[in-house]
């Protein structure tokens, strides 16, 4: 038993969780339909709203961070749709038999989708800087924007992770995504000005999603928006975005740890 037990803490994890994040990475980039459709949406949705913020005096510079958000949110959770992909062809059972501890598979598939969704976001973010006279933030804004955006993917990829290990189908993965996702995104001050004393204001301030929008709006728009409601400050914004990506992890780790049965298990 003991040397068993010795035999499985000396497998390395690291080149297992760059193997596990490289799949990802290459699974992503041979489907050219999740390109595109990663690619596609957030253009359809820039064009759409950048025209109707203009009627509100908020133009763009209020309205990016939220389509950074969206971008990383729905190719953050897209993404972990081959958590059930891989369940139903064997490949996670094979990983699970492993040697590997389970932390290091969560690691790795978590690592491999929020590098994906990061990856959007950055290309958006960098088309945005060079052609739209209104987001001209420093270097150094945008270096730190880069660097909440990969907290804020670690954050979403974790919890997209976590829901696919529990359920069996992508129906119903779907489903989840149209009742709770699409809200939580809605609900983080992405576009929409946030008033703490609306009903709508206290759903905002528990949503986590909203500090990493205003961190990217601090740092992309200097906080400016700050007048058009309510903002978090910038250490907040850092601190519940860590939070809760570190709190994603932890409950992916445990979901895998735990056997369970049926559909939202």
């Amino acid at each position: 038993m003991s040397s068993t037990t010795l035999e499985t803490r000396s497998v390395p994890v690291l080149p297992a969780i760059a193997t596990l994040a490289w799949r990802e990475l290459v699974r992503f980039f041979r489907q050219r339909t999740r390109v595109f459709g990663a690619l596609g949406q957030p253009i359809i949705f820039w064009l759409m709203f950048s025209e109707g913020f203009k009627a509100v005096d908020l133009g763009y510079a209020y309205q990016f961070p939220g389509i950074l958000a969206m971008i990383l949110l729905f190719t953050a959770i897209f993404t972990t749709i081959s958590i059930i992909e891989d369940r139903n062809e064997g490949f996670l059972q094979g990983v699970l038999v492993s040697p590997v501890p389970r932390w290091a598979m969560v690691v790795g598939k978590v690592t491999g989708g929020a590098i994906i969704a990061w990856l959007q976001a950055l290309l958006f973010l960098l088309l945005g800087w060079a052609t739209i006279s209104e987001i001209r933030p420093p270097v150094a804004g945008v270096l730190a924007a880069l660097a909440m955006m990969m907290v804020i993917a670690i954050a979403l990829t974790g919890l997209g992770f976590y829901l696919a290990w529990r359920t069996d189908s992508s129906q119903g993965y779907h489903a989840m995504m149209s009742v709770l996702l699409f809200p939580m995104w809605l609900l983080s001050g992405s576009f929409f000005p946030v008033h703490s004393d609306s009903v709508i204001g206290w759903l905002v301030m528990v949503n986590p999603l909203t500090y990493g929008v205003a961190g990217l709006r601090h740092y992309l728009d200097d906080g400016k928006t700050i007048d058009n409601g309510w903002l978090p400050g910038l250490g907040l914004s850092w601190g519940v975005t860590i939070a809760f990506a570190l709190v994603m992890l932890a409950l992916s780790t445990r979901v895998v740890e735990t056997r369970t049965q049926g559909d939202l298990k």
